[in-house]
């Protein structure tokens, strides 16, 4: 079931009477205000130059040492 252009005219006005002219533009002016705020976000993080990330490991020099060893007392 598909809505055709008279149900939507009947639910546009439906939605008119029962928020008002003022507070749909209002409603409006919020969203493309979220809008503008998001796509500056999207462009100020495109202008930041990415931090490289380095998935190098390092090789370990030697074992650990004994102080460097976690004990636990409790029995398993």
């Amino acid at each position: 079931m598909s809505l055709g252009p008279w149900q939507l005219i009947i639910i546009a006005l439906v939605i008119l009477v029962l928020f008002g002219r003022g507070r749909i533009s209002e409603m409006m002016g919020d969203f493309g205000k979220g809008i503008k705020s998001f796509k500056k976000g999207m462009n100020e993080e495109d202008a930041e130059p990415a931090k490289q990330i380095s998935h190098e490991a390092k090789p370990a020099e030697e074992g650990l040492k004994e102080d460097q060893v976690k004990t636990t007392s409790e029995p398993k």
